[in-house]
């Protein structure tokens, strides 16, 4: 591997070579400024009970937002609706890493009206399931849930979360290693389990689902099907950019650096590294530990900047044009926002965002980005029960 790769350390970034150790001639420099004027943060929901996801649909206003407890609720025009547009409590076993965790609609969801949740059931185990809207727009009925996939959990933490569905319309799933520390299992690098990997699925064909037939590990003796990329530990949250169809991950770390990863659009099959590795860092000994064959991150961070990495979104809006292309994200435990654009495999245009949009302090817990219709960029604070656009500052 020679890859290159930028790692912030404290507030620095240092171009690192595979070893771990700065390449000699480089010094570290400070992320750029943007303008602090250039963007503000402007809260659209309040009163949510632990929102955990943001997502939207073509051709439709509405922000539907996921609260861990259970429910799904519904942002028209500025106004919370008081009624969920899905309440699963009943059957959602929430708390700590565990709860409803992710949404995705079908692609075609203006005629079929289906979509798609990760939730935790009361037995601790992951489902992946299908609904269907009921004849009101506002309302999905829980009776209408068809299982596609149940994943038992070995430990209550590293459930992963996000759904989404790639440029190819197929569902993608993320599953985090099954918990613990330091994945104890080994599942992360064990082709045969699910989890630690993302998985790819044909919802539309098939009893409960199809696996592509060009899924990468289909060849492979003993491999679980639906797998298209692995050796993740807890990939909270990924995303597709819309213009160039590559999958931005999220990866939650251990104890040294947290991870974002990029799969190229249609590649699939990458191992990005856990356990063998932590970011770019052996996580084992030996400390010279092999690279070969290992995805490394775009980008990484060390616990001197934060403990939890928020995955994001690439921004395609058109209300601020100096963000258009960039990879937004955050972190959970400090609550900072920052970006990078993607040029050539590696990270340009890296930018702290945090004294333009948190400043006050009023995000804290930093659990989500998401889109809507149009592009335009929203981030839900977990702990505060908020939801903020981000726009262009006044």
């Amino acid at each position: 591997m020679t890859r290159k790769l930028v790692v912030v350390t404290g507030f620095c970034l240092q171009t690192l070579g595979c070893n771990g150790a700065p390449d000699a001639g480089d010094s570290p420099a400070p992320p750029s400024a943007p303008g602090a004027a250039s963007i503000a943060l402007r809260l659209v929901a309040s009163g949510l009970s632990e929102p955990v996801d943001i997502q939207s649909t073509a051709g439709d206003s509405r922000l539907f937002i996921v609260e861990q407890p259970g429910r799904i609720r519904i942002l028209r025009a500025g106004a919370l609706r008081t009624e969920p547009f899905l309440d699963l409590t009943d059957r959602v076993g929430a708390g700590g890493e565990r709860g409803l965790l992710g949404l995705a609609f079908h692609p075609a969801y203006a005629t079929s009206g289906l979509f798609y949740v990760n939730y935790t059931d009361t037995t601790g185990t992951t489902r992946i399931s299908e609904f269907r809207v009921s004849v009101d727009p506002d309302r999905a009925g829980p009776e209408t849930e068809r299982l596609l996939l149940s994943v038992a959990q070995p430990f209550a933490n590293h459930n992963g979360g996000a759904l989404a569905f790639g440029p190819d319309e197929f569902l993608y799933i993320a599953l985090g290693d099954g918990g613990s520390a330091g994945d104890p299992l080994d599942a992360a690098q064990d082709l045969s389990r699910p989890l630690g990997k993302i998985l790819r699925i044909d919802v539309d064909s098939g009893a409960p689902f199809a696996v592509p037939s060009d899924n990468p590990f289909l060849a492979s003796p003993g491999a679980f099907p639906p797998v298209w990329a692995y050796g993740l530990r807890n990939p909270w949250r990924f995303s597709f950019d819309a213009a160039t169809g590559h999958l931005y991950i999220g990866d939650v770390g251990q104890g040294r650096v947290e991870e974002i990863n990029v799969g190229l659009a249609g590649q699939g099959a990458e191992n990005y590294g856990w356990n063998t590795t932590e970011g770019s860092l052996c996580f084992e000994p030996p400390a010279d530990c092999s690279r070969a064959g290992i995805t490394l991150p775009v980008l990484e961070y060390d616990h001197g900047m934060g403990c939890s990495v928020t995955g994001g979104a690439v921004y395609r809006g058109a209300a601020i044009p100096e963000l258009y292309g960039a990879y937004v994200y955050g972190d959970f435990c400090t609550a900072f926002i920052r970006s990078f654009r993607l040029e050539a495999g590696a990270p340009t245009d890296v930018r702290d965002w945090t004294p333009a949009l948190n400043s006050s302090g009023q995000l804290s817990s930093i659990s989500a980005f998401g889109t809507d219709a149009l592009g335009e960029l929203y981030v839900a604070d977990h702990s505060a029960g908020s939801v903020f656009a981000i726009v262009p500052a006044p």
